[in-house]
């Protein structure tokens, strides 16, 4: 049946993708700071820093025909509303990177048929993997990066200024690596891009470290940013890997890294979400950390499905004027979700709640 919103439902109101593909409002020109970014308040009572978006998962797992999940994507500002790229699976349960838009943040379009890049040949994906995008907006130019199956995994790298025309450059590193975050600005005249080195399995360890390039090319002085661990300091729930979450925000305070955090169990992994502060000309120096989780695996939608106990941030949407932050993340390896946050509060809990190691 239909919805209102002309989107097709399963029984269970699950919605399956929109109906007919609109144009892009391009406009990139304009600031997208005029766009409202999908919010809602605190529930009452709640004391949380961080909270749920009370009609998750947004994008359920049968959102486009023949979905088997689509999670751990990047949703950026643009034109009149906005652009992502998605980690979607099909039956095969292979991934691939789709391209989407939507006008609120809420409900998209998300293209039936994965993205397919210009490029060099000796660079291009075909038919690699590819999975856990984040977009990241640099002057005049949007860069995808994602975990690529060509040479890797590693982080792949591809540009745009349209969502619809993608252009693929080298990769940015060797294998292994996972979790490429460019930050939104250049430092001191070069990009820098934090990363976790990784394996070719289901990494048991993982640190950040991030990259400098004068160019998005050549990539060097790779520094460590943060260890996992915190057992010494009473922590459990980052003890087996780290990795760079969404876009980091730039604020008085440092550049806010909201990152995942793994523990090991004898149930399997269980990823959270944290919360970092690193300075601004030196972002391999980490300023505050937060000594706790801001969201972990608790509701059903998060505790259940392909990989479960997962919240897995990848993209967060900002209104500094506001004082709001969207944050977009994959639940349990099936659906994507979104939380939100007050920028300042954010920024203040992880002053007051940390422990640097």
């Amino acid at each position: 049946m239909t919805n209102q919103a002309g989107h097709l439902e399963t029984d269970n109101g699950n919605a399956l993708g929109t109906l007919e593909k609109k144009p892009f409002m391009v406009s990139l020109g304009q600031s997208s700071s005029a766009v409202s970014i999908p919010w809602q308040q605190r529930p009452a009572g709640c004391k949380d820093v961080v909270w749920r978006h009370s009609d998750n998962p947004v994008i359920g797992r049968h959102y486009i025909p023949g979905a088997q999940g689509i999670y751990n994507s990047a949703v950026v500002p643009y034109g009149d509303g906005f652009a992502g790229v998605f980690r979607v699976e099909l039956r095969s349960r292979y991934p691939h990177l789709h391209a989407g838009w939507s006008e609120d943040g809420l409900v998209w379009h998300i293209e039936p048929n994965p993205i397919q890049y210009a490029g060099d040949p000796e660079v291009v994906s075909t038919d690699d993997y590819a999975y856990d995008p984040r977009v990241c907006k640099i002057d005049d130019t949007y860069y995808v990066t994602w975990c690529g199956g060509k040479n890797g995994p590693t982080i792949s790298v591809a540009t745009t200024k349209d969502f619809q025309q993608f252009t693929q450059i080298d990769n940015a590193f060797l294998p292994f690596n996972r979790n490429g975050v460019l930050f939104p600005r250049k430092i001191n005249g070069k990009f820098f891009m934090l990363s976790r080195p990784s394996d070719d399995g289901h990494t048991p360890f993982g640190d950040i470290y991030v990259s400098q390039s004068p160019d998005m090319i050549h990539w060097g002085k790779h520094r460590l940013v943060m260890r996992r661990g915190g057992g010494e300091v009473g922590q459990w729930w980052q003890r087996t890997k780290v990795g760079a979450g969404p876009i980091p925000i730039e604020t008085e305070d440092g550049w806010l890294m909201i990152y995942h955090a793994v523990m090991d169990t004898c149930n399997g992994f269980v990823y959270s979400m944290g919360a970092a502060l690193l300075d601004l000309d030196q972002p391999w120096k980490v300023l505050y950390r937060t000594n706790q989780h801001v969201l972990t695996p608790e509701a059903d939608y998060e505790v259940t499905g392909h990989v479960p106990n997962v919240v897995f941030p990848c993209a967060a949407l900002h209104d500094s004027e506001q004082d709001r932050v969207a944050i977009y993340y994959g639940a349990a390896d099936t659906s994507s979700c979104l939380a939100y946050a007050h920028l300042s509060e954010l920024v203040e809990f992880t002053k007051a709640n940390s422990a640097v190691f």
